[in-house]
């Protein structure tokens, strides 16, 4: 594993619930083989600065929080290892790729952009490299996760997974997307109702609009391969997507934290507490 690939912050044991949250793309440590052609300024604007800050309350209410330490514009762990951009790439990948919507966009498995009219690179880039960021970076924070819901699954026969992120204030536009609605304060993704029961999505949304929030389903964000990978609910295992609008808690250019970020954070906690008290009546249910 990389001494800088992720931190896992576990509950005590006494208190651990079948909670499982990640943040895939609030790392900030950049490798020194980046080699990119922008600034650090313009590649932090990719990051979800400080979201595992703002949901670092997640221990304390029984959950596991796995958060990534790497950026995701140098390699991202919340897609799949086929999403990926063969344009980017001096070679030939090994085996067949099948990059999506975000590929096309610039944000694949390998970032190409960070946005429309900035390239990250001047050069492309070598399998080799690429397949070294897959096994030193995004296949350690995978075998975390992964091992952290497993865990949780096998104890409990069931899972709750929150994927935690922050969205630009011109998501839409990053998206390609033509719309005069304003952006939610809240996101929240599941795969139009494939990856989460619905009572747990009523449940935080409920819960955010209390704190005084604007909340959307899956507009514009849906959620992608962990959403799709770990969510079944039929077999208990609940994975729901949860976006924040970034001028809530900082100042985008600077990836500053804002004066509202210790508001945020205390409307977080409270939204925390709702969800682990959701999901130990749901264990306790399931055990009676």
């Amino acid at each position: 594993m990389s001494e800088t690939c992720y931190v896992l912050s576990r509950p005590e044991n006494n208190r651990r619930l079948p909670l499982v949250c990640d943040s895939p793309h609030s790392g900030t440590i950049y490798p020194p083989d980046f080699q990119s052609a922008l600034a650090l300024a313009q590649l932090r604007q990719t990051e979800d600065t400080d979201i595992e800050a703002l949901w670092a309350g997640v221990p304390a209410v029984g959950g596991t929080l796995v958060a990534a330490l790497f950026p995701r514009c140098y390699i991202d762990p919340n897609r799949a290892l086929d999403d990926l951009d063969p344009s980017l790439l001096d070679g030939t990948w090994p085996v067949p790729l099948s990059p999506g919507p975000k590929s096309k966009l610039g944000y694949g498995l390998i970032f190409s952009k960070v946005n429309a009219d900035s390239p990250i690179y001047n050069r492309r880039l070598t399998v080799s490299e690429v397949q070294q960021r897959i096994d030193r970076y995004w296949q350690p924070y995978r075998s975390a996760l992964d091992d952290e819901i497993q865990s949780a699954y096998q104890t409990f026969g069931c899972v709750w997974h929150l994927n935690l992120h922050s969205m630009p204030q011109n998501a839409y536009e990053r998206l390609g997307i033509k719309t005069d609605k304003p952006l939610a304060d809240f996101v929240l993704g599941d795969r139009d109702g494939a990856s989460c029961e619905p009572e747990f999505v009523n449940l935080v949304e409920k819960s955010l609009k209390a704190s005084g929030y604007t909340v959307a389903r899956n507009d514009p964000y849906k959620g992608v391969a962990l959403l799709e990978q770990i969510g079944q609910p039929a077999l208990k295992r609940h994975s729901l997507q949860i976006e924040i609008r970034r001028p809530l808690y900082m100042h985008e250019a600077s990836r500053a934290r804002n004066a509202d970020f210790e508001k945020l954070k205390l409307s977080l906690d409270k939204t925390l507490s709702d969800v682990a008290f959701y999901v130990q009546s749901q264990v306790r249910g399931q055990n009676a």
